[in-house]
C-alpha cells in the first residue's frame, strides 16, 4: 500500500513539473498580434487560389522568429502549394522577399488544426511590425451539387470555408473577399456584415476577433469551367547520345465535375454548343518549350489528328482535342510526344558537372495532377546523378534498358502528388558525365560512313565475321568489354578491319 501511495505521489510531482515547464515555455514564447488581415478567395476556376495579406506586430517582450498559419483539417489535405513573402518598401518601390514555409505541429492544436510556420528574414523585435503576403492553392475543394446533371444543364458547386480567418493570434481587423466566375450565385451564408455586388462577396470588416475564431460559410454558385484532372501522368525524358531530348507523356484524364446522366446527343452538342454541354470540355492547351519538333498525339487506337501546333521563338502551344467531348465522370487516355534540342537545356559548370534544366509539372493549362511521375533517362556512363527540385518531391534511382544498351541507363525518378500549374517551375538534374563509355569510344575511332557500310560485305568476303552480329561487335568492342572464344575471334577480325 505504501508503495502504491509513493508511486502516486511521484506521478503527481512529475505531472506538476511538466505543467509548470509548459507554462514557462508558453510565457517565454513571443506574442504576436495581427493588426490587419485581408483574404481574397478566387473561385473562378476549379483550382481555388487564396491570397492573404497580414500586417503582424510583436506585442511580446522577446523577439519573434516565425509566425504560424492555421488551417482546418478539412483544408490541409487539399493544399497543393503555399508560399509567403515579406513586403519591403511602398507603392512603386515595393518588393517581395520570399520566406521559408514548412509544416509544423503543436500539441495544443484545437480540433485537429494544422499549422505551417513562416520564418521571418530577421527576428521581429518588440513593437516592430511586418507585412506578409501569403498565397496558397486548394484542389478538389469545389463539390458539385447536384452531383449529376444532364447534357443541357449548367454545373453548380459548393465551396466551404470560414468568414473569419482561422488564426492562433488575435486579429484587430479583417476582411474576406470571395470572387465567383459569374453573377449566378444560388445562395451564400451570411455573417454580418456581408455584401454581394457583381461577382464578389464581401465578408466583414470584423473587429477584434479572438484567436481561433471560426464562422463557417457555404457559397453555392455556377461554375462551368473545365474540371480537368489528370489522375496519373508519367513523363519520360530520354537524353540521347546524339544531342537531343525525347519526351513522352502518358495521360489518364478525367472530368471531375458533376457526373453526366442520361444519353449523349451529338446533334444537340454541335447544333447548340452554348447549351448542349456547357460544362463539358472538348479541347486542352499544352504549353511546350520553344523549338519543339517531331510532335505526335495518339492513344491506344492510333494517331489523333485533331491537334494544332503553334510555335515561335518564345514558346510552343499544342491545342489538342480528345476523340469525344468530356462530360462529368468521363475519362480519356492518350499520350503526347515531342523532341527538343539538347543544347537548349544542358549546361556544363566549371567543375565538370553537367546540369539539365527542365520544367516540372504538367504542360496542360489549369489542370490538376493527382499523381505525377517524371523519369529522366540519362545516357550510359552517367555518374552520381541527382535532382534539385524547388519544392518537396520524392526521388529515387532505377536502371532502364534500351536498344544496344550494355550496362543500362541510370534513371532519376521524381514523384509528387497534388500538382497544380504553380509547380511548373524549372528543376535541375545533375550528373558528372553525360557521355557514356560507348559514346566516347565512338568519338575516338576514325570510322567513316563508307567504312561502316562496307562492314558486312568485307566480313563475308574474308570469312572472318558474321554480319548478324556486326552491330553487337561494334558496341562490344567500343565499350572495352571482355570477350571469349568465338566472340573474341570475331572482335579481333573487326579490330583489324577498323585499323
Amino acid at each position: 500500500m505504501e508503495a502504491v501511495v509513493s508511486r502516486l505521489q511521484l506521478a503527481l510531482i512529475v505531472s506538476l513539473l511538466v505543467a509548470s515547464l509548459s507554462l514557462l515555455v508558453r510565457s517565454a514564447s513571443p506574442e504576436l498580434q495581427i493588426l490587419t488581415a485581408e483574404r481574397r478567395i478566387d473561385l473562378t476556376l476549379h483550382i481555388v487560389r487564396v491570397y492573404l495579406t497580414l500586417k503582424v506586430e510583436n506585442t511580446g517582450t522577446s523577439p519573434a522568429s516565425e509566425i504560424l498559419l492555421a488551417f482546418p483539417p478539412t483544408q490541409v489535405d487539399h493544399i497543393a502549394q503555399i508560399k509567403a513573402a515579406a513586403t519591403v518598401g511602398k507603392k512603386k518601390k515595393k518588393s517581395y522577399l520570399p520566406l521559408v514555409v514548412k509544416p509544423t505541429e503543436r500539441p495544443d492544436a484545437p480540433n485537429g488544426t494544422k499549422y505551417f510556420s513562416v520564418s521571418f528574414l530577421s527576428p521581429l523585435s518588440t513593437g516592430e511590425s511586418v507585412t506578409l503576403e501569403v498565397f496558397y492553392t486548394l484542389t478538389h475543394s469545389l463539390e458539385p451539387f447536384p452531383v449529376e446533371i444532364s447534357q443541357s444543364e449548367s454545373q453548380l458547386v459548393y465551396y466551404h470555408d470560414s468568414a473569419k480567418i482561422l488564426s492562433p493570434y488575435d486579429i484587430k481587423q479583417q476582411i474576406t473577399l470571395v470572387k465567383t466566375p459569374s453573377k449566378k450565385v444560388e445562395s451564400f451564408s451570411r455573417v454580418e456584415p456581408t455584401d454581394f455586388a457583381g461577382t464578389e462577396l464581401k465578408y466583414g470588416p470584423y473587429m477584434d476577433s479572438p484567436s481561433y475564431s471560426f464562422s463557417p460559410i457555404i457559397v453555392h454558385f455556377e461554375n462551368n469551367n473545365a474540371f480537368a484532372v489528370v489522375e496519373e501522368l508519367l513523363r519520360e525524358v530520354e537524353i540521347s547520345h546524339w544531342g537531343s531530348i525525347q519526351i513522352t507523356e502518358h495521360y489518364k484524364l478525367v472530368h471531375n465535375g458533376a457526373r453526366h446522366k442520361g444519353v449523349f446527343s451529338r446533334v444537340e452538342y454541335q447544333s447548340r454548343p452554348s447549351f448542349g454541354g456547357v460544362s463539358s470540355f472538348k479541347n486542352l492547351l499544352a504549353q511546350l518549350p520553344p523549338r519543339v519538333h517531331s510532335v505526335y498525339y495518339r492513344d491506344e487506337i492510333g494517331n489523333i489528328s485533331t491537334s494544332h501546333l503553334r510555335t515561335d521563338f518564345r514558346k510552343s502551344e499544342l491545342e489538342i482535342e480528345p476523340r469525344y467531348p468530356l462530360f462529368g465522370g468521363w475519362k480519356a487516355t492518350f499520350l503526347i510526344g515531342y523532341g527538343l534540342p539538347l543544347e537548349d537545356f544542358l549546361f556544363q559548370s566549371p567543375d565538370g558537372r553537367r546540369y539539365l534544366n527542365l520544367s516540372f509539372g504538367c504542360p496542360l493549362a489549369e489542370t490538376v495532377v493527382d499523381k505525377l511521375t517524371i523519369k529522366v533517362v540519362l545516357p550510359e556512363g552517367s555518374k552520381n546523378p541527382s535532382a534539385v527540385v524547388p519544392f518537396s518531391a520524392e526521388q529515387h534511382l532505377e536502371t532502364s534498358y534500351s536498344y544496344l544498351d550494355v550496362v543500362g541507363r541510370t534513371t532519376v525518378v521524381l514523384e509528387k502528388k497534388n500538382v497544380v500549374p504553380e509547380h511548373n517551375s524549372p528543376f535541375q538534374g545533375q550528373e558528372e558525365d553525360t557521355g557514356s563509355t560507348c559514346c566516347r569510344s565512338i568519338r575516338r575511332l576514325p570510322i567513316t560512313k563508307a567504312r561502316l557500310l562496307q562492314l558486312p560485305s568485307n566480313f563475308h568476303a574474308c570469312g572472318a565475321i558474321d554480319a548478324g552480329i556486326c552491330v553487337f561487335l561494334i558496341v562490344h568492342c567500343m565499350c572495352g568489354l571482355p570477350a571469349h572464344g568465338y566472340i573474341n575471334k570475331q572482335m579481333t577480325a573487326l579490330s583489324c578491319f577498323l585499323k
